[in-house]
């Protein structure tokens, strides 16, 4: 069975750096048509250049909490590739929080953020994937969206609430539309990813050390992953290799949650 993604086209989100950067990168490497999507329309410029020129290379800045900010990236993907077949939903935000503070309004601000960008971008593309499916033949696949969680959402850290729930609801969001979409053909999976060298743990890293040494006793594995091992797992559920997959959450902790100690926080 391939991997292949070649010839179709790609919605990244969260594509401005760290994980997001890399699966549309690699995506874009392997043949795929990508539209970069972020908030950061400076670090998009930077970080793409004169690739964003290339003919199967495209960036959109945007707030997607806004709905028509979501309209207008499917919009702009449509007009420059015509269709859209894979959706990588990889905008995330971590940020503490207290469970005791009433006041604390972050597991509010993180759905908003995690979630329902997330869940109103999958409707709208799975919808457009639908009636693209109308022209292809019997039983073809009609499309892929790929969530980007962690294994906070199975991990208590009381200082990590608000990123647990988000990401936890985030998981069973892609349950419920893997069930749904499955009569369309269009396959809805996840990956709960433990520590990776994104851009927030690279900054944090830098001004705690000792945070890298934590990270790597609590993970059997003894590293932190590279942004392009998220890229590789992203492509595997995209192409037709993973075609009998929905529904699913696929791990990429190192081996992290084989260990239990609470105080172990997962980024």
């Amino acid at each position: 069975m391939s991997f292949s993604i070649a010839g179709k086209t790609a919605i990244v989100t969260g594509a401005a750096n760290g994980i997001g950067l890399a699966i549309g990168r690699q995506f874009a490497r392997k043949g795929a048509n990508v539209m970069f999507a972020d908030m950061d329309e400076a670090r998009l410029i930077d970080e793409l250049g004169e690739q964003a020129e290339d003919s199967n290379v495209r960036y959109f800045a945007g707030d997607l909490r806004e709905r028509l900010t979501i309209a207008n990236l499917l919009s702009a993907t449509l007009d420059a590739f015509d269709q859209v077949d894979i959706l990588v939903n990889g905008a995330r935000q971590v940020i503490p929080s207290d469970p005791l503070d009433p006041d604390d309004e972050s597991v509010a601000a993180l759905l908003n953020q995690n979630l329902m960008p997330a869940l109103r971008l999958s409707q709208m593309v799975a919808k457009r994937m639908i009636r693209q499916a109308e022209d292809r033949e019997e039983g073809a696949s009609a499309g892929a969206i790929i969530n980007l969680s962690s294994i906070a959402a199975r991990r208590t850290h009381p200082d990590l609430m608000a990123y647990s729930v988000s990401t936890a609801a985030l998981d069973q969001m892609t349950r419920s539309l893997a069930v749904a979409l499955a009569p369309h053909r269009i396959r809805v999976n996840a990956v709960a990813i433990g520590s990776v060298m994104s851009a927030s743990l690279k900054s944090t890293l830098k001004e705690n050390r000792a945070f890298r040494q934590d990270i790597e006793d609590h993970t059997p594995l003894a590293r932190i992953a590279a942004p392009t091992e998220l890229a590789d797992a992203a492509q595997f559920l995209a192409s037709d290799a993973a075609g009998f997959m929905t529904g699913q959450i696929l791990t990429l902790d190192g081996g992290r949650t084989l260990l239990d100690p609470v105080a172990a926080p997962a980024h």
